[in-house]
């Protein structure tokens, strides 16, 4: 005899929290990890969710739901959003060259030519531009003293952006993908555009309307802000004022009271802060389809690979939307996806995906670089997850 429907749903969700929980448990008892907020949310309905470890280590202070977290990249799925409004309201065009809003960004090509840059090159990351973390000490990037979005508080976006044009294109633009600091200039043109800073943009298009009061690009209640931390034996290191952490791609460097100052420019790329609540309603928002931010069929163009298959060059079974990754091929990816499955991060120590086959939403935020993003925790709460579907 088979089973109710709703009572071997009731189970399942019970078999997919007791295996989120192992993982989440297994990572903090190892000291893998500091605290963590996991969210998990089926068919629009949160069915797990858990705050574990601490938020503040060495004050004692427990992890909650409502803790805010320097997003990193999480920043980017957002600030795409803001723009891909303003694309579908006529404001600004996919194949318009950056120069129209920011005239002087001109980086050229390392034989001296020209190059266009346009605004579809930002959003797939096929630009030419780079990232500081992705070179060696003495590089261009470093050279120029180019910030991340992550470091140098009190740094002003016209600077970065004299100073990243300054420095040549690592290809020609739609030619090659690379991860980069396109948001940072996207976010130079947004502003531009709406003539308000970033965050007031974002505030009107993205969060405003989804009712999100605790992200942004500054935090109102420093006493739910977590402490971040980097991995270290034999338990994770508090970050200092700064910090550099050797990551797979590079030295990434870090600021950590840069969210505090007022005059740091905000970084379309990782400027935010926020909570994993609010994180998940911008994720299921576009898993429903968009509404009330964009319409269905902007969504279906930003949930499918826009660059090209560029991308799967560098990472086997992966393409790049407008916003995130996408997972072209799952057996080549080595992953338990279903294609079409969405996913990212955050370097302060995040991770998400949306699997819009199972209808699932997950959303796991950490106060620890690099595992929260990359680390063995990221894996095994994926792993359980599929474990128990």
């Amino acid at each position: 005899m088979s089973l109710p429907l709703e009572t071997a749903n009731a189970d399942r969700h019970s078999s997919l929290g007791a295996a989120v929980d192992a993982a989440i448990t297994s990572a903090l008892e190892e000291k893998r990890l500091v605290g963590a907020v996991v969210l998990v949310a089926r068919n629009g309905d949160i069915v797990h969710r858990r705050a574990a470890g601490f938020a503040d280590r060495e004050n004692r202070q427990a992890m909650r739901e409502d803790t805010i977290f320097r997003l990193a990249s999480i920043t980017k799925p957002i600030v795409t959003i803001a723009a891909m409004r303003l694309i579908e309201e006529g404001r600004i065009g996919l194949d318009e060259p950056v120069t129209r809003w920011l005239p002087d960004f001109r980086p050229r090509l390392p034989d001296g030519s020209e190059a266009t840059i346009r605004i579809r090159h930002l959003l797939t990351h096929t630009s030419g531009l780079g990232y500081s973390f992705s070179e060696e000490d003495g590089g261009p990037y470093i050279s120029a003293g180019i910030s991340d979005g992550l470091d140098q508080p009190g740094l002003r976006l016209t600077e970065n952006l004299r100073r990243i044009a300054s420095v040549p294109l690592r290809f020609a633009p739609g030619s090659d993908w690379q991860y980069s600091l396109a948001m940072d200039v996207l976010g130079g043109v947004i502003e531009a555009e709406t003539g308000v800073p970033l965050a007031e943009a974002v505030a009107e298009l993205v969060t405003g309307p989804l009712g999100l009061a605790d992200t942004a690009f500054s935090v109102r209640d420093r006493s739910r802000l977590a402490a971040a931390y980097r991995n270290a034996s034999p338990e994770p290191a508090l970050m200092g004022e700064d910090a550099v952490v050797i990551s797979q791609m590079g030295p990434i460097r870090f600021a950590p009271n840069r969210i505090f100052d007022p005059a740091s420019y905000h970084s379309g790329g990782a400027g935010m802060a926020g909570t994993a609540g609010d994180v998940l309603s911008v994720l299921e928002t576009i898993r429903r389809g968009g509404a009330p931010l964009l319409s269905s069929e902007t969504v279906r163009m930003m949930t499918t690979d826009q660059a090209g298959g560029l991308r799967q060059q560098h990472e086997h079974g992966s393409g790049f939307g407008f916003g995130w990754s996408v997972i072209t091929d799952p057996a080549e990816a080595g992953v338990p996806f279903p294609r079409g499955t969405l996913k990212w991060g955050g370097v302060y120590g995040h991770s998400w995906f949306i699997d819009p086959v199972n209808r699932l939403t997950v959303v796991a935020l950490t106060n620890t670089t690099l595992e929260g993003m990359w680390g063995k925790f990221t894996l095994d709460l994926r792993e359980a997850i599929y474990a128990a579907l």
